[in-house]
């Protein structure tokens, strides 16, 4: 548990209200419990925790009220609130003075959230829209997140195409009562996915009153406005009429922030200013699309198909024109004269005019809760939200020329050749060459020169739809509802039934892609205008760019209960057992957004599943002596899928004298396979750079035609695998509280996990692309064979390796190995991961007068180690770097990563600052091809091929709350976020440039800047 000790707490009056006895956004190192009415302990306990500083908990005691309470991490009570396990409490208290009005931002500032982490700052990855944490490093699918101890629904779309989570935005905050976050494994009480710790969302047990608040805010900037607003009433006496009903909803909305108005160096990939590179490409190469189009003139194979342009340019070099007539280029022009292209175009940096920092999002909730008294022994709760969740995202406007689809044809991709512009158009779109209609086509420059050639006058664009919004609107449904019933039999067995079920629904509406059938009858009947696409019509914008929507949801239903005695006695205290077991349904739809594989560049990733699982677990806790306690629990899960698990875990505390506590752990756990990764019906695909050319062999085949061997996109498609096992876990972890004094706690542990069988994607893909290509120098009588050769030695590097998509035979050299397009790769169990790191928290409370009292926190992380083990032997290290750089949204592993809060309180004043730390890190990944840490390593280099560009600097940032209790019914306060303008450090990201030069992860605060807030809380 987190450093401090807590002395006992009272149990509160039936139907009192809940009274918050601590402050700090990391509060103290356990939590106690309102306990109102028959209590029972429990995995999935319905408590009203209170959190407790030292000071308050001694208080507490010195005024004699002792009683048992319940803390995450346990199914039993006990007489005192310190364990061996480190927990993490964030109040709602704390979160308003740190000014957090959204659950998604109060789990991630735990110092715990490490590599992995997602924000809604990461707007292209495969989940866009969700947030969620990764504790321990451990990544998202390894962090269980539970509301009131129960599971809740995954957020339908999976990161990084197959880790599962629960999404943190769709948890109403309004009746949130606490946040607690273990920091220690916990599969032994929750089951899967808990290996790297779990959150526990706590609500309001009751409330009897109206609470309502309003608060606005403006960045310095003018931008990124926030509205909220909330509401909770409830009535019902629970202590004298034995029934208590509250309901509440909230409001908030967030504007966007646009890389542009943040200005240099994080709205531009043009680094030069300041030593860098420019990797801007729309300002100074023709073959980059950008929203006004160019052209070059090719030979056109099929005159009927503008996918049939010949790879071969029709001059050497070859000569562009704009579309775009020059003097209306909206950022003014830049010109190649090369022996490859010579043309002028419209100069734009794409990143400037499109990439946001934080899109605009909008958020309502609703919750209601009844709790009712059964009897004198028995007592119920009916509980349910509904939340909405919208999330608007802008990307980089889509280029014509895109990939072909994962499973589909190398006939529907636009990307080799390309798309070309006929010299002909008519009505129908079909033979326009010989139409009876036909006339020449406006969009192409060289249609009049060649009306009696039209074969020879083609002409391949390059082009991005900038008259359509690419992006996406994300609309996520939660909807949950709970039930229970607690109680106790002659003052000795608990026991507890609680019931949940909860749906995920996502409409995610995609835009900006181009339906190819649309696209080719609008080019074969100049219907779109590429000249001035302003002038298009909305109509045939939707005919060629419709809209694409695609609907999924996931499901939890879970049943779960438990009983629980005291035993006997042992010289410290009753020796406790609790049995318990537990059922849950999980299911998940995600339908492809391209089942038809007709839109190319849009991504077919698809989940399906339908599992139960059955488990039974049991926790003992012995305190064995008055200073030594010994805590010992394990579950066992069933998955219908066939596997199995069994999880135990001990712990202990020792306590020679008050000052001082050592405590320890020793869990090992499982994460169970996601529906992505383990049903056959599941499957995506990602796309990454190749060259051919460099295959001498190939390259000799292919020399006539050197476009066939240039770089390319390769495809790699991953589909599920049912016989994927679990991956698995062994942790320990050492720790010691101290207190010296009643009013000062600090705690420090060390933690050390073993990760191992991790599920990874096609870890031979890289062998399996040059067994193909190993076939190059061969001889064979058709591309065909050749391509038959080429997949059967592709097959051979092992099982689930198998060509998906082979390209069409180089014209030039029909009798050569095509180039692979697409492979099949599998899920596999390799490798290892060790992540170790150490633990520190701190809690005062300071009486420096009769009217003055200082309140500190303090939550701190350090990653020692984070490796990688391959099955190679070679190891990857992560800690202080970027890496790994292929997980979610590439943030890295900052090796230290903490917050302090101070609040003076002067009674109807209190005055807060949150300070915010991330550590420096460098700009190296060790999963990119490149073992080496040092900055020789570094993924960026800047204008002289040099390293200037390794380091990032630490981050330190600090939020400041002023605010005035009117009276007992009316505060309210005023807000500084950022006070000192801190800037986030610059990264080059050339991994996800729609980062440009920051870390999502991380550095956010620092690009919003500055900025203020201002808000009311009423209770009537």
């Amino acid at each position: 548990m987190n450093s401090a000790r807590l002395s006992n707490l009272a149990r509160l009056r039936r139907g009192a209200a809940p009274l918050a006895l601590a402050l700090g956004l990391i509060a103290s190192p356990a939590a106690a419990q309102d306990a109102q009415g028959p209590q029972s302990g429990g995995a999935t306990q319905d408590q009203s925790v209170q959190t407790t500083d030292p000071a308050t908990a001694q208080d507490a005691t010195d005024q004699g009220q002792g009683e048992e309470i319940v803390v995450t991490g346990s199914l039993l009570r006990r007489d005192h609130s310190e364990t061996a396990l480190p927990i993490t409490v964030i109040t709602n208290e704390s979160l308003a003075l740190a000014g957090i009005t959204n659950t998604a931002d109060a789990v991630r500032q735990a110092a715990a959230d490490g590599a992995g982490s997602i924000g809604v700052g990461f707007t292209s990855g495969f989940s866009a829209g969700g947030s969620a944490v990764s504790l321990r490093n451990l990544g998202v699918s390894s962090t269980l997140l539970l509301v009131n101890g129960l599971r809740s629904a995954n957020y339908p779309l999976s990161d990084d195409g197959h880790n599962s989570y629960a999404d943190l935005t769709s948890i109403p905050q309004v009746n949130v009562e606490r946040i607690e976050v273990l920091k220690d494994g916990a599969s032994s009480l929750y089951g899967a996915d808990a290996i790297g710790g779990v959150v526990n969302i706590i609500t309001r047990r009751q409330y009897n009153g109206i609470e309502a608040g309003a608060e606005a805010g403006v960045t310095q900037k003018g931008d990124g406005e926030k509205y909220r607003l909330r509401l909770l009433a409830g009535i019902g006496d629970y202590a004298s009429q034995g029934w208590n009903f509250y309901i509440g909803g909230e409001y908030e909305k967030n504007g966007k922030i646009t890389a542009n108005s943040r200005g240099f160096p994080f709205n531009t990939l043009d680094l030069r200013p300041i030593g860098g590179v420019d990797n801007n490409r729309a300002d100074d190469t023709l073959t980059t699309p950008t929203p006004n189009a160019v052209v070059t003139r090719v030979r056109q194979t099929d005159l009927n198909n503008p996918l049939a342009g010949s790879v071969a340019n029709a001059t050497t070099p070859a000569l562009f024109v704009s579309l775009t007539p020059l003097a209306n280029c909206p950022f003014g022009t830049f010109s190649e004269n090369t022996s490859a292209r010579v043309g002028t175009a419209c100069a734009h940096d794409l990143t400037r005019e499109y990439v946001q920092i934080l899109p605009p999002q909008e958020r309502y909730a609703g919750v209601a809760r009844l709790s009712y008294r059964v009897s004198d022994a028995i007592e119920g709760y009916l509980e349910g939200s509904y939340s909405h969740n919208k999330v608007d995202i802008t990307l980089l406007p889509r280029g014509i020329r895109q990939n072909q689809a994962f499973g589909g044809s190398p006939s529907t991709s636009t990307s080799n050749p390309g798309i070309v512009l006929p010299v002909y158009i008519c009505s129908s779109g079909v033979n326009c060459a010989t139409a009876a209609d036909r006339q020449l086509n406006p969009n192409n420059p060289f249609a009049a020169a060649f009306a009696n050639d039209p074969a020879n006058g083609a002409a391949r664009i390059y082009y991005s739809f900038g008259d359509v919004k690419a992006g996406s609107v994300r609309i996520n449904e939660l909807y949950r509802i709970t039930g229970g019933l607690r109680g106790s039999i002659a003052d000795t067995w608990d026991w507890r039934l609680d019931v949940g079920y909860s749906r995920d629904n996502l409409d995610l509406t995609q835009t900006g892609f181009a339906n190819l059938n649309g696209l080719v009858k609008a080019i074969n009947t100049g219907s779109y205008n590429f000249r001035d696409p302003s002038q298009n019509s909305q109509a045939v914008r939707d005919s060629v760019l419709p809209p694409i929507t695609s609907l999924s949801h996931s499901s939890e239903f879970t049943v779960d209960g438990s009983v629980s005695r005291p035993l006997f006695e042992l010289p410290g205290g009753p020796l406790q057992l609790a049995v318990s077991g537990q059922y849950r349904k999980e299911k998940l739809t995600n339908r492809s957004a391209n089942p038809n594989l007709d839109v190319p560049g849009l991504s077919t990733a698809q989940a399906y599943g339908n599992r139960d699982v059955w488990a039974a677990f049991f926790e003992v806790n012995a305190p064995i002596l008055d200073m030594l306690e010994v805590t010992a629990s394990g579950r066992y899960d069933h998955y219908s899928e066939g596997f199995s698990h069994f999880s135990p875990k001990a712990t202990f505390k020792f306590q020679p004298i008050r000052q001082l506590s050592i405590r320890g752990s020793y869990s090992e756990g499982f994460r169970a396979p996601t529906f992505a990764e383990s049903n056959p019906l599941s499957s995506f695909s990602g796309f990454v750079g190749f060259n051919p050319g460099n295959i001498p062999a190939f390259r000799a085949a292919h020399a006539a035609n050197a476009g066939y061997y240039a770089n390319y996109s390769i495809g790699r498609g991953y589909v599920g695998n049912p016989d994927i096992e679990p991956e698995t876990a062994k942790s320990y972890a050492l720790g010691a509280i101290f207190e010296p004094t009643r009013w000062f706690t600090f705690t420090a542990d060390y933690f050390h996990v073993k990760k191992s069988n991790l599920i990874v994607t096609g870890p031979l893909s890289g062998a399996a692309i040059d067994a193909y290509y190993s076939v190059s120098g061969q001889t064979f009588a058709s591309a065909a064979a050749a391509s038959a050769a080429g997949c059967a030695a592709l097959a051979t590097v092992a099982p689930g390796y198998s060509c998906n998509v082979i390209d069409g035979a180089d014209p030039s050299a029909l009798n050569a190995l095509p180039r692979l397009l697409v492979l099949n790769a599998p899920y596999v169990n390799a490798n290892y991961d060790i992540v170790s790191g150490l633990q520190f928290t701190a809690a005062a409370n300071v009486p420096i007068t009769q009217g003055l009292r200082l309140r500190s926190r303090l939550d701190l992380q350090e990653t020692l180690k984070f490796n990688r083990h391959l099955d190679s032997g070679q190891v990857q290290r992560f800690t202080g770097t970027v890496g790994p750089a292929d997980l979610s949204s590439g943030g890295g592993t900052p090796k230290w990563r903490g917050n302090w809060q101070n609040t003076l309180d002067f009674g109807k004043f209190m005055l807060t600052a949150t300070t915010y730390y991330v550590g420096k890190m460098k700009g190296v990944a060790t999963d990119q091809g490149n073992l080496d840490t040092s900055c020789a390593a570094t993924l960026y280099k800047d204008a002289s091929g040099g390293n200037s560009f390794c380091k990032i600097r630490r981050f330190v940032y600090a939020d400041v709350n002023a605010t005035y209790d009117v009276n007992e019914d009316f505060s309210f306060y005023l807000m500084v976020n950022n006070i000192t303008n801190a800037h986030a450090p610059l990264y080059a990201n050339v991994l996800y440039t729609t980062q440009p030069n920051y870390l999502a992860s991380w550095h956010i605060p620092g690009l919003v800047g500055r900025s203020f807030r201002a808000g009311a809380t009423f209770k009537f």
